[in-house]
């Protein structure tokens, strides 16, 4: 069982369009003790930025038709720990070349995105 201050202090960035979702997964993180949680229904500049706002992400594959794709990139090559929850996990060629970035298909339990995330900053700060 993933303990309900696993995310304690952590900033997490949420990349969802779907509104119902993201406010669960935001109140999810809140949950877990994350300190800041910020919702983004659109692709964000924040890699150009150093340090970045955000210590994980939580990212979906298409934010309102659009790939999120080019932002992931920017953050494997800057080692920025994130996961992909989507419902397109089952799109495994578009997820090669994030080897390490742990993919959560949709519908997720709690328990899964949690220790996915666990999973993400543990391997980053390995």
């Amino acid at each position: 069982m993933v303990s309900s201050h696993s995310l304690k202090g952590l900033r997490v960035l949420i990349l969802e369009d779907e509104y119902l979702i993201a406010l669960d997964v935001e109140q999810l993180c809140r949950d877990h003790g994350a300190e800041e949680v910020s919702i983004s229904r659109n692709i964000p500049a924040l890699c150009e930025s150093a340090p970045l706002p955000f210590d994980v992400a939580i990212i979906d594959l298409l934010l309102n038709g659009e790939t999120t794709l080019p932002f992931a990139e920017k953050l494997h090559a800057r080692g920025a720990p994130f996961i992909f929850a989507t419902g397109y996990a089952d799109a495994s060629e578009k997820f090669t070349r994030f080897s390490g970035v742990p993919v959560v298909g949709k519908p997720y339990s709690s328990e899964e995105l949690i220790g996915a995330l666990l999973e993400a900053t543990n391997t980053a700060s390995a």
